[in-house]
């Protein structure tokens, strides 16, 4: 039976959740979310994930679906543009979460490559069906996180069709698809009022949340149930509780979460840059933004942490005064660069006039470069020396690396320093491979000169000496069982030299001419037959070799060979069946003979 859905869902499932934080990709991982909901958080998103990939892979499954008792209520988003895997996504989420949300919001270009996220916005039949079979199909509430469209009635019409498809809850983004990056901009709370007026669904209000008074002002300005944070949760984890903590307190809190609750060592090295952005910028911690990008694991970036905490402390308790360098960013601040505080876009309109101006000046110097070009070819001289520095300094750059020299003369693109010993073949070498080689160098030697190497788990001599040992084993089994299966041989044609031997007392008179059968008897064997080296006789147990039997025949037929027909014209058949016993069955099915012999007495 269906669950609750709508507002039954919103009070019952999510327990009137007022304060979310934002799916957001390699960011709203376990440990962060357990972070914000210690600072307020009433509700929590998972990262994005991709449907498909959650379907197939059930390593993906494992490592991104993560969770634990204190981690609820908890909301997993896919993105996914085909129905059944959507409703197969949901149906493998559903016992470990309380609803499941559809993303229509993402605006970035990897959503546009995969044709998910915002870019489903214009096929409403597609996203109809995926919300019709969701919510019907599985027993898990379905939410849908949307942006908007410019046109404010297309957005309004856009959110009822949702809600008759079977969404229980909307997240209303205030942006377009197209407002991102340096472009974002401020979100427009008028697109988010209209919606909420006009569906009977909980609504969710998201942008422009950076202070806990955002909060209270959204929520009075649209009338939605709730407002979800993203970036201004990023930069300050303790938002909806309206303090600023130090930033090395809220690190350190996470980094002991990270550490519990692990998580790819990126996710964690995003959220302390992030966390400790302002102080980062600032030229005396330079040094601690270098090590802090070359951490791999939550210890060393606790060590980072600490070691900023040391510096800034006197800051923070006014042992030592703070006075930020005139016109840096940190002047511009509301607060201290050590405190939690959100991250401030520029307007886009004074981004698009910088990059006008970046180009205008990036012009300039073009022309100024070709006018002392084309005074060099008219007089014939030597080009100038401020030419020549520059020609032997930038010869070997990009455009894209002037640039980047442009906006940091600090930057060196020498490549850095390999600590790592080299093979013959310019590969890192094995740490353990005992003949100091790469592992595809190591395979060759091992193979060639078979030898071990125990580094790369390569046993080829062993190996080699094992299957040595194996064959010569086999071989020796081979030649006692030929041994002892001639040994039987020769027993049983002297056993039957002896029983032919042996003359029967009340036919006496016939043992020369039976004999003499039993040559002419073999004379007239098929020569197929007698070509044939050996058959097993089933019913006795005995191997008779024709070959050996020709032989036989030979030497009969030179002493008797005068006596052959006429004895065999001569005999009966009561005589042959007194003097012996020999069928012999030519199979032509298979294509072989089957002698039996019984002695008679």
């Amino acid at each position: 039976m269906p669950g609750p859905r709508g507002y039954d869902f919103w009070q019952k499932k999510l327990g009137g959740a007022r304060l979310v934080v934002a799916p957001m990709v390699d960011a709203s991982e376990l440990a962060w979310r357990l972070l914000s909901r210690r600072y307020g958080a009433e509700l929590c998103y998972t990262p994005m994930l991709h449907a498909h990939v959650f379907v197939k892979d059930a390593r993906y499954r494992r490592e991104n679906l993560t969770t634990c008792l204190e981690d609820r209520p908890l909301i997993v988003q896919f993105c996914s543009n085909d129905p059944d895997t959507f409703v197969e996504a949901c149906r493998l989420a559903a016992p470990n979460c309380d609803a499941v949300d559809l993303n229509l919001g993402c605006p970035q270009a990897i959503a546009r490559r995969g044709h998910y996220g915002a870019f489903l916005q214009d096929e409403w039949s597609l996203i109809r069906t995926m919300i019709e079979r969701a919510s019907a199909e599985v027993d898990v509430a379905i939410t849908a996180k949307i942006r908007v469209f410019e046109d404010k009635s297309r957005t309004v019409e856009y959110a009822k069709m949702l809600e008759h498809a079977g969404a229980s809850l909307l997240t209303v983004h205030g942006r377009t698809r197209d407002q991102k990056g340096p472009l974002t901009g401020l979100a427009s709370w008028p697109h988010i009022k209209a919606v909420k007026e006009a569906v009977n669904i909980p609504v969710l209000a998201n942008g422009n949340i950076q202070y806990r008074e955002d909060v209270e002002r959204c929520l009075e300005d649209t009338g939605a149930d709730g407002v979800m944070s993203a970036e201004g949760n990023l930069h300050n984890p303790a938002l909806f509780t309206g303090v600023h903590p130090p930033v090395w307190q809220i690190a350190l809190e996470y980094l002991q979460l990270a550490i519990h609750f692990p998580c790819p060592s990126s996710y964690a090295r995003g959220h302390i840059f992030k966390l400790l952005h302002h102080c980062l910028c600032m030229s005396e911690n330079f040094d601690l933004r270098y090590r802090l990008s070359k951490t791999s694991t939550a210890e060393e970036m606790v060590a980072v942490v600490e070691d900023l905490r040391d510096r800034m402390m006197p800051y923070n308790t006014g042992k030592k005064p703070w006075t930020p360098e005139p016109g840096s960013e940190q002047a511009r601040l509301p607060m201290p660069p050590w405190l939690c505080q959100p991250y401030v876009r520029i307007p886009p309109e004074e981004h698009l006039k910088k990059i006008q101006e970046s180009q205008k000046r990036s012009l300039e110097k073009q022309q100024e470069e070709a006018v002392i070009d084309k005074n060099d070819g008219f007089s014939g001289g030597e080009p100038s020396k401020r030419r020549m520095l520059e020609d032997s300094e930038e010869a070997d750059l990009s455009k894209k690396k002037k640039k980047k020299i442009l906006r940091n003369p600090r930057k060196s693109f020498e490549p850095p320093s390999d600590p790592y010993e080299k093979c013959v073949c310019r590969n890192p070498k094995g740490g353990r491979c005992a003949h100091g080689l790469c592992r595809a160098c190591c395979r060759v030697k091992c193979y060639t000169e078979g030898l071990d190497c125990l580094g790369h788990r390569i046993l080829v001599k062993t190996k080699r000496e094992k299957a040595a040992v194996y064959y010569g084993e086999q071989e020796k089994l081979k030649q006692v069982e030929q041994h002892g299966k001639e040994r039987k041989e020769i027993s049983i044609w002297q056993s039957g030299d002896k029983l032919q031997s042996q003359p029967d007392v009340s036919k006496a008179t016939l043992t020369e001419d039976h004999n003499q059968q039993q040559v002419c008897v073999t004379s007239h064997l098929p020569g197929q037959s007698l070509q044939q080296s050996s058959k097993v006789n089933r019913e006795e147990g005995a191997i008779v070799k024709f070959n050996e039997l020709n032989d036989i025949e030979k030497n009969n037929s030179e002493d008797k060979s005068n006596r052959c027909i006429s004895p065999c014209s001569k005999m009966t058949k009561g005589s042959q069946e007194n003097l012996y016993s020999t069928n012999l069955t030519h199979n032509t099915s298979e294509g072989s003979c089957k002698c039996k012999t019984n002695s008679t007495t």
